[in-house]
């Protein structure tokens, strides 16, 4: 079975004010079959970030290879615990320069109070002027489904992305409704 064979994820990041919250579905998919239901695609990574408070890490893609990009970034963060920007662009710059790296296969989202970033092997180090990011399959529809309940509600981002969530799982095949929302 080829890496392109097996699709999944739909996870989104939403920041309002001082608040930023994290969460990702649980459906893991390999060709046409269901295979996990109840994935946990998103990390309190604790003691980390400008306040100390944490850094929240969603990823998408392949799992393997995202537990290893996970590893190298909680690594940066303990050479900059406070500047998950600066941590975030390491991993970058690292990911897209090594050999062994640069063929793993994710996404990575990560937040802390002051900062969200979505982080990949090409590379990209992006932060949302909205506030906003969505990855994986599902990410568009959760994205357009959050913008929508950012500007016309006053929910708290951890509600925001759990609505939105809720929403993308029935739209998008390769996401599901089993929502693991975390927030600091």
């Amino acid at each position: 079975m080829k890496k392109s064979d097996i699709r999944s994820t739909t996870v989104l990041s939403v920041r309002r004010g001082g608040e930023v919250a994290i969460a990702g579905d649980g459906q893991v998919t390999m060709q046409n079959t269901v295979a996990k239901a109840d994935a946990k695609k998103v990390r309190k990574l604790e003691g980390f970030g400008a306040d100390g408070s944490g850094v929240l890490v969603g990823f998408a893609g392949a799992a393997a290879d995202a537990f290893a990009l996970l590893e190298k970034f909680e690594g940066h963060l303990k050479d900059s615990p406070a500047n998950v920007t600066r941590a975030a662009v390491e991993l970058a710059k690292q990911w897209r320069t090594d050999r062994i790296l640069r063929r793993l296969e994710s996404l990575l989202v990560v937040a802390d109070r002051q900062v969200s970033l979505l982080v990949s092997g090409t590379g990209d180090v992006i932060e949302p002027s909205d506030g906003i990011l969505g990855i994986g399959s599902g990410g568009v529809y959760a994205t357009s489904a959050a913008r929508a309940l950012l500007e016309h509600t006053e929910q708290a981002p951890l509600d925001i992305c759990e609505n939105a969530m809720a929403i993308a799982g029935e739209l998008c095949i390769y996401s599901n409704t089993n929502v693991t929302a975390i927030e600091l």
